[in-house]
């Protein structure tokens, strides 16, 4: 994808919302202050990249999607009626996600990190789950959620029991146990900076923006390349935006 930004427009990434965690009266003053921050920055925004775990469960039924967020929905509606170009890149927790967004909200949806050149740079977006080496358990949990089979199996289940029961287990994810924010342990710890640095060793990017860490970060990967995490909304409220020139991680005070 090649983007030429006009001047004045900025582009803007956020990510890990986890709406429904830990509860539903904390998620729906987070989901108001999420729309809050796109009334923000809708003015100035040539477009905006959701880089997954927006929702901390979701799963597409045929007939059926889970209930709430509403808010959330109608201001992307809101902002693509406006023309405003929105992608939503898939995290660990709204995997699970097929066409709803795309056929209702006209949100195009990827599940892959691509790569993006804006104006003359280079940037590989994406969530950042299952990157690297290691953490081969996850990644094959990974594979079969992804699988149809799995999918099949899912949407077997009535959604009153389904949806129920994904809620109970999302619930004692990391974020929802997380009484504080996450802390930096050191470089040599952060498993998404060593996976940019092994792709800089082989292709040059300007700029490696991921979410899934919860941790806002902006490290040097090489002489002119940075990774940004975007941390996340529960405890940081933060995201980034670049003018076509620099990227900025922001906290949104609302």
């Amino acid at each position: 994808m090649h983007i030429t930004l006009p001047p004045g427009k900025k582009i803007y990434f956020a990510s890990d919302f986890h709406l429904g965690t830990p509860d539903d009266q904390s998620s729906l003053q987070r989901e108001k202050r999420i729309t809050a921050w796109l009334d923000r920055i809708k003015d100035d925004a040539h477009s905006i990249y959701l880089l997954g775990d927006i929702f901390d469960f979701w799963f597409e039924y045929k007939q059926a999607i889970p209930k709430g967020f509403i808010r959330l929905q109608g201001k992307l509606v809101e902002l693509r009626d406006s023309g405003m170009p929105i992608y939503f890149f898939t995290g660990n927790h709204d995997m699970w996600m097929f066409d709803y967004f795309t056929k209702e909200l006209g949100i195009v949806i990827y599940r892959e990190p691509q790569q993006i050149t804006i104006n003359h740079l280079k940037l590989i977006v994406g969530h950042g789950d299952g990157l690297g080496d290691g953490d081969n358990f996850y990644k094959l949990l990974k594979w079969f959620f992804n699988s149809k089979l799995c999918q099949w199996l899912f949407a077997r289940i009535h959604p009153n029991f389904g949806i129920a029961m994904a809620k109970f287990w999302s619930r004692k994810s990391r974020i929802s146990n997380t009484k504080r924010e996450e802390k930096f342990k050191g470089e040599e710890k952060e498993f998404l900076l060593s996976y940019c640095r092994e792709l800089e060793q082989k292709e040059h990017h300007d700029f490696y923006v991921f979410g899934h860490r919860h941790l806002p970060l902006d490290l040097k990967v090489g002489v002119k390349s940075r990774y940004i995490n975007l941390g996340e909304w529960v405890h940081f409220n933060t995201y980034a935006v670049f003018d076509g020139n620099a990227m900025e991680l922001k906290t949104f005070e609302g």
